[in-house]
């Protein structure tokens, strides 16, 4: 990731270790993968075995990772930061890192 927006240069990491709160974040999301698979499966594929339940479930969380990676700190830095989205954001030029 970006250490500073390349549209407004809002700083990402606010202080070191501000990030770690995502990995709940991130946890809550690979749950919510396990538990939309297992509803699919259990509907659509008329209750599989308990394997395919675990290896489907691991199959898309490890897929699904960089994405799950990505929302996880978006979701956390817009909760818990202050950050709000604007329409047009003013351009400032973003610093080296």
């Amino acid at each position: 990731m970006y250490t500073f927006c390349p549209h407004c240069g809002q700083r990402y990491e606010n202080e070191p270790g501000f990030f770690m709160g995502a990995a709940y974040v991130s946890y809550a999301l690979s749950t919510g993968i396990v538990l939309v698979t297992a509803i699919v499966l259990f509907q659509f594929f008329g209750d599989p075995s308990p394997f395919v339940y675990i290896g489907m479930s691991v199959g898309l969380i490890l897929l699904l990772a960089p994405f799950n990676f990505r929302i996880a700190r978006v979701l956390y830095i817009y909760l818990f930061s202050g950050i709000r989205y604007e329409e047009n954001p003013r351009i400032i030029p973003r610093e080296k890192s």
